[in-house]
């Protein structure tokens, strides 16, 4: 099974036996390291990750023999799966991918191992960023730490990580006038997961504008149906009709959303 072509096909159309293929090559440290590193990430796919692999990439992130990369890998593919387990609650065992008993050895782990100064830090800002998406106690005080740090890298960490954990509004707003790029469509995402309202002008003028670059005016087109739904779908509609095809369709998903909105405004945003 060619890895670069299993990337580029849809996750539905993989073959059955795709999850123990990734399983071989995660545990096999003598492949490729570019092989492993893209079986790390397509492990996270919810529709493969499971409580073997979970092991494996957790193996991997342990071991301080793996390359730094690998293990910054295998930390952030975790994501998908904490959060449906996070979502779901265990309600249904066989809507999420991982058994509770797994879910929770994981969060452990993740807890452990952040807190391990001898963990380098692209490993440690992973685990955190793959963390947060079924967030703890423990989160508030890293993100807080993190953004605070003066380290422009962990500074990025922590506002990806505020679409996650909240009580960061006023760090939000600060962020949305970042000169990071990368920063500033973090904070874009954040304020509308929150819907953090002060953040409306700012994110409305991105929206509007045919300047924005085009991925940061696509989250703000989506950060604006969430914020200010019905002042939004005047600019929405007017987007509609763009002539760039993405900008038009980002445009119309958002109007979706603000016709028949699926979440109710007092619960958590997360997505």
């Amino acid at each position: 099974m060619d890895l670069e072509t299993l990337a580029n096909t849809p996750p539905w159309e993989w073959p059955e036996d795709t999850g123990e293929v990734l399983l071989g090559i995660l545990r096999d440290r003598q492949a490729d390291e570019a092989e492993r590193l893209l079986a790390a990430e397509l492990a996270g796919d919810f529709v493969v990750i499971n409580d073997e692999l979970v092991d494996a990439l957790l193996s991997i992130l342990r071991n301080g023999d793996e390359p730094e990369k690998l293990r910054a890998k295998a930390a952030i593919s975790f994501g998908p799966a904490l959060e449906q387990a996070d979502m779901d609650g265990f309600t249904d065992p066989d809507d999420v991918p991982i058994s509770e008993r797994t879910f929770h050895r994981l969060q452990e782990a993740l807890h452990e191992l952040y807190a391990d100064a001898g963990v380098p830090k692209e490993v440690r800002r992973r685990i955190l960023e793959g963390s947060v998406r079924a967030p703890q106690d423990w989160h508030q005080d890293a993100v807080r730490a993190a953004y605070s740090s003066g380290d422009e890298n962990w500074v990025l960490t922590a506002v990806f990580c505020m679409q996650y954990v909240r009580g960061f509004d006023d760090q939000i707003l600060e962020s949305l006038h970042s000169g990071n790029p990368d920063i500033h469509y973090e904070a874009v995402r954040a304020a509308g997961n929150w819907q953090v309202d002060a953040g409306w002008p700012h994110i409305a003028a991105l929206a509007t504008s045919g300047e924005t670059e085009k991925s940061l005016r696509l989250a703000a087109i989506e950060a604006a149906a969430y914020i200010r739904p019905e002042e939004a779908a005047a600019i929405l509609g007017e987007l509609m009709n763009s002539d760039d095809e993405d900008i038009a369709d980002a445009a119309y998903e958002a109007m979706v959303m603000v016709e028949d909105p699926l979440v109710d405004e007092d619960d958590d945003l997360r997505r």
